[in-house]
């Protein structure tokens, strides 16, 4: 029986759209984006209690917004704890797997060693030192042998990320779209089509980072808040630590000293702060190698996190600037923790 072209034609339309919203969903994880929520703290942070699989990469934040697995409110007996905040950079964003972040690959390096270990990942897209400060204010320290505050170039200027693009820009979706295809037009296609037309759209990058009218008193205003908390931390009696980690600009094509690192450097000398410091440790590498270390002009690729996870191990274990780490199946001794 043939059907009339007033049947056939809007069936088949119907099975392409069926069949474009399976795909999505089905091959690339479209139309459950991992979503955010509005906080006075932090500004904004991940929904707590998410497991989502983005373009094959797994993304997942346990009950305190962290991208880590869930875990219990006191440190497990002979676990080494660490708390390490920070912006997209540590956090990895949807194209990073849950198993390739900087706290993953340090987690695993540790658990190599013979070291049980959780690396606590509190961090998020456009994250400031601000926001760093309200997610320590907002849920303490979780009793960890040690904090690592990540700060790259572009945060020693960077204002405070507020909470005006929740749930009014597509990168920060409260809930998810009703459609995969929804999701894909909003979030991916029409900014990229915008962007070629010139015209502007709200598809800007998540980590997009709010800048500074007057990067001067900006910094200066990101210092308080770093002694802030530095205070925080040690009121604990937990130590801390900086991991500094540089733009792809900084070292391709050739190193440069950002503006405000040597003032930065000096103030953690004075606050006596420990930092690992990757724009250092890379500027002595051939430019095609720190070149495989970028994903883009800021955010690390898989061999970047790689490097990073490698430094942290490296100087905090192996140097044993943090007793409580030991490499190599060495307990710390008793009054080391």
């Amino acid at each position: 029986m043939k059907w009339p072209a007033k049947y056939w034609i809007p069936g088949a339309a119907i099975a392409v759209l069926i069949a474009t919203e399976v795909t999505l969903r089905l091959a690339f994880g479209l139309g459950t984006p991992v979503l955010i929520q509005a906080d006075p703290q932090t500004g904004y942070r991940f929904k707590p209690n998410q497991k989502v699989f983005r373009f094959g990469k797994k993304v997942e934040y346990n009950q305190y917004s962290q991208r880590s697995e869930p875990i219990a409110p006191e440190k497990p007996s002979r676990t080494l704890r660490i708390l390490m905040t920070g912006d997209s950079v540590l956090n990895g964003g949807n194209p990073t797997d849950q198993s390739q972040t900087i706290a993953e690959l340090f987690e695993a390096k540790l658990a190599a060693s013979g070291q049980k270990a959780e690396i606590l990942n509190a961090s998020a897209g456009s994250w400031g030192i601000g926001n760093q400060l309200g997610y320590l204010r907002e849920f303490g320290t979780f009793k960890a042998d040690a904090v690592i505050v990540q700060i790259g170039t572009h945060d020693l200027t960077q204002p405070k990320s507020n909470s005006t693009s929740v749930g009014n820009h597509p990168a920060y979706p409260t809930q998810a779209p009703p459609l995969a295809i929804v999701d894909a037009w909003t979030r991916y296609l029409w900014p990229a089509l915008a962007g070629k037309l010139g015209l502007n759209s709200s598809g800007a990058d998540f980590s997009a980072s709010p800048t500074s009218q007057d990067p001067d008193k900006q910094y200066q205003q990101n210092m308080h808040l770093l002694k802030e908390i530095v205070k925080l931390v040690r009121s604990k009696n937990i130590p801390v630590f900086v991991l500094f980690t540089p733009n792809q600009d900084d070292l391709i094509p050739k190193t440069s000293i950002p503006k405000y690192k040597s003032e930065f450097l000096r103030l953690l000398l004075t606050l006596q702060v420990p930092i690992i410091d990757s724009h250092k440790a890379w500027s002595t590498l051939p430019p095609t190698t720190v070149e495989t270390y970028f994903r883009d002009e800021v955010h690390l690729s898989v061999a970047g996190n790689g490097a990073i996870a490698l430094e942290l191990f490296g100087q905090l274990c192996e140097s044993r600037r943090l007793p409580a780490c030991a490499p190599l199946g060495r307990n710390p001794s008793p009054g080391s923790r």
